[in-house]
């Protein structure tokens, strides 16, 4: 049994793609039979002033969610700070004997210094990379060359696309021998057609994103309108929230197409299948996506999928379930009526699927072309091959710091010997003998436990004396 620190500053209750690959990734590890805990900052949830913090349990698995007290900065990501989680991180570590450390996602504050920290104690390292991007802006400057400190010493790597793959390899400069590609995946019994939701009067285009602008919401701004006066009977579902939805509200009233643009603001990802099986068409406009489980989702859904041809787009569905343009008003807003009049039949009134496109087939291809299952057994694989691997020595370390650059290279060797000298006060102050070990539980069902008779007794009993 191997035991495993899935770590990110992106998790629960934060929604998101990567949250998503965390969770699912970590339930079908402990259905393997592996321990798998999640390391992440704790959350204040603003909408009901309530905090996550400490240890939590998350159902089916149970999964341990350990929500440390860290600063976030913004967009939920921790301060850097090098060393300073250092000794909650370690005392976790050492407290579930964890034997491998697998960090998410690039921008994550907490995943780049956790690799560092492991490489610190000699953990073998894992890291998931889930977005692409440039080598010219400022922030991807800065970013890629941070990146490819943090990643001079892990073990293996993990890209959710080949070109996300190919992307990391270029801007981190890594070696393409430890770089793998093992692309995400959905529970397609969470996502099952239902065409008796359908309006069988009115075309019904479906959008569920987050509002940014990286979503490509400047061009559904400019797309909305065009479609709706080519095609007297479309309307829009838009499911998500954001910073632009004031820019397509501000659209929509100078358009005045209140009666065919329906917001549904943020959407729980439990009733993302409720609003997707309400369409006919699945719209994705992102400017940038190493993956994009969306349009997965809605294609498991029995939706034909429209989407702009961006990143690992064109590696997601075949080309019969999908249609791309590139990210331009003009050309999506062209494909998207292709689609309207190509996938879609209007009978004696009523709206139905062409001939081309049947929303059960294409469920079962996508059931049976990815499953949680197969990429958990891959990462498995990958985490077998990093624990046979000798770990580095700091000696080792440091040269492979020195590679980061002329000057940075100094920098970040100043940094792994500062963190080299905190790890020796730290083990001084925390000797691991006084460090009590979580015991390993055997995988049990939660739901049987929960249902068991003494424990409804003694709520019931704590009820009453409340």
């Amino acid at each position: 049994m191997m035991k495993i620190a899935l770590i990110s500053d992106f998790f629960y209750p934060r929604l998101g793609g990567v949250e998503m690959h965390i969770f699912s990734l970590a339930q079908r590890l402990i259905a393997q039979g592996h321990k798998v805990i999640v390391i992440t900052h704790a959350y204040q949830t603003s909408s009901t002033n309530s905090k996550r913090t400490g240890v939590r349990y998350l159902l089916p698995g149970p999964l341990k969610v350990y929500y440390c007290p860290i600063i976030p900065m913004t967009d939920q990501d921790s301060l850097p700070t090098f060393s300073a989680t250092f000794p909650i991180i370690r005392h976790i570590w050492l407290r579930e004997g964890i034997n491998i450390v697998h960090a998410h996602q690039a921008t994550s504050t907490l995943a780049n210094e956790s690799i560092a920290y492991a490489a610190e104690i000699g953990l073998a390292t894992v890291y998931t990379d889930h977005s692409l991007f440039g080598f010219d802006d400022l922030a991807s400057v800065i970013l890629n060359r941070v990146l490819k400190a943090t990643l001079s010493t892990v073990n293996a790597i993990i890209c959710v696309s080949y070109t996300c793959r190919d992307n990391l390899i270029m801007r981190a400069c890594m070696d393409p021998t430890i770089v793998h590609a093992i692309p995400n995946a959905i529970d397609a019994d969470k996502f099952i057609p239902d065409t008796s939701k359908r309006c069988t009067s009115r075309i019904k285009i479906v959008v569920v994103s987050r509002l940014v602008y990286r979503k490509g919401v400047d061009l559904l701004v400019g797309i909305i309108p065009r479609i709706c006066s080519l095609f007297q009977n479309v309307d829009f579902i838009i499911g998500g929230d954001g910073p632009k939805k004031l820019d397509l509200e501000e659209m929509v009233e100078r358009e005045r197409l209140q009666d065919r643009v329906e917001f549904l603001g943020s959407v729980p990802h439990s009733q993302v299948r409720q609003v997707l099986v309400r369409g006919h068409i699945f719209l994705n406009c992102s400017l940038t996506e190493s993956f994009c489980i969306a349009i997965l989702e809605a294609a498991s859904c029995g939706l034909f999928v429209v989407s702009t041809n961006v990143g690992g787009v064109p590696e997601v569905l075949p080309d019969d379930l999908i249609l791309m343009g590139n990210p331009s008003v003009g050309e999506l807003s062209t494909v998207l009526a292709k689609a309207i009049r190509d996938k879609l039949l209007i009978a004696n009134g009523i709206i139905t699927n062409s001939s081309s496109h049947n929303p059960m087939d294409a469920h079962q291809r996508i059931r049976n072309m990815y499953s949680w299952d197969s990429v958990a057994s891959r990462t498995v694989k990958v985490y077998e091959k990093v624990l046979k691997m000798n770990q580095l020595t700091f000696l080792q370390r440091l040269a492979r710091y020195r590679t980061v650059g002329p000057f940075s290279g100094y920098v970040v060797c100043i940094i792994a010997i500062s963190l080299h000298f905190i790890r020796r006060i730290v083990d001084y102050w925390q000797p691991v003998e006084y460090i009590d070990v979580v015991p390993d539980l055997d995988p049990f069902d939660v739901y049987q436990v929960m249902s068991r008779k003494d424990i409804q007794c003694s709520k019931v009993d704590k009820e009453k004396k409340e």
